[in-house]
């Protein structure tokens, strides 16, 4: 809370405005470290990734999503990671802009589905295994853009 609090009152006085602080709920589950939610203005964080990577969780996750809050208020509609997100997070909040987390996430990983691309191997969740199986969604890699693809050759975990 500590963390959230002076972020928010640093980013109220470079931003000149009166940003109410958001709710914040520890139900984060599986391997996100945390989430906003525009409806509610909340953040949800991950209880159990916190408690493993306790400071280095709050310098960054808190900031990150609370960013996610402060761009929808004062830009609007953007793209979740986009040039006014990075901007608030570096200018604004003062931390890098780093679009996910490198926490171990082993403690909190139910099964998963192996996809690779070109440069490595993805561990995709049960939740998002199913929408590609279902034609609703595609993933691509982060680092070199392919789209990612089933790995026939290894088991589940």
């Amino acid at each position: 809370m500590r963390c959230l609090r002076e972020k928010l009152q640093q980013a109220n006085l470079h931003l000149a405005r009166n940003y109410p602080e958001p709710k914040l709920v520890y139900q984060q589950r599986g391997t996100a470290a945390g989430t906003a939610w525009m409806d509610s203005y909340e953040i949800r964080l991950n209880p159990v990734l916190l408690m493993e990577n306790q400071q280095t969780f709050i310098d960054e996750v808190v900031p990150h999503e609370l960013a996610h809050l402060l761009v929808w208020k004062h830009f609007g509609r953007v793209a979740p990671h986009g040039k006014e997100w990075k901007w608030m997070m570096e200018t604004v909040l003062g931390v890098p802009a780093r679009r996910t987390h490198k926490f171990e996430v082993q403690s909190v990983r139910k099964n998963t589905f192996p996809y690779r691309c070109r440069c490595q191997l993805h561990q995709l969740t049960v939740r998002r295994h199913n929408r590609v199986m279902r034609g609703e969604a595609e993933y691509r890699c982060v680092q070199c853009g392919d789209l990612l693809k089933a790995d026939a050759t290894t088991s589940c975990n």
